[in-house]
């Protein structure tokens, strides 16, 4: 079973690559359609993000499991500048690069959990999870 994949960003083309492998693993572990785009999306922002603020860093994915549930947690790492605010960061509207400050509260409203660790000077690790349900077939009897 394959239950983790790491993702070097360096260049933005190199989040074209995180986004395939999430969409790969959350297909071989059966998420449904929605969960599945609604992750690669994720996915994508955070590689993006990587590589536009902090010069590149790495995506990994990696499969979780809980009681009638799979997931995959994605780490966003990278050692470049930190983020200064990490509330205004979260905060719709706000960007630090002109761009539509749609993009970690976009990450926030697509994942089920988000943490998100910065340190001024010394990089950012950024944590987010998306569940599927399991589906169980169950037997009953007439």
């Amino acid at each position: 079973m394959l239950e983790s994949v790491r993702v070097s960003i360096s260049e933005e083309i190199h989040s074209a690559e995180a986004r395939r492998q999430a969409l790969l693993l959350a297909q071989h572990l059966g998420f449904g359609r929605t969960d599945a785009y609604y992750l690669a999306t994720a996915v994508t922002e955070l590689a993006t993000n990587l590589f536009r603020h902090a010069g590149g860093g790495e995506i990994q994915l990696r499969t979780l499991t809980r009681q009638n549930a799979v997931g995959i947690e994605v780490i966003a790492h990278d050692t470049g500048p930190g983020i200064a605010n990490v509330e205004q960061a979260l905060r719709e509207g706000f960007s630090t690069s002109g761009g539509l400050g749609c993009g970690l509260p976009g990450v926030r409203r697509l994942m089920d959990e988000l943490e998100i660790c910065s340190e001024m000077g010394r990089g950012t690790r950024i944590r987010a999870c998306k569940w599927a349900a399991i589906i169980q077939t169950v037997e009953r009897q007439c």
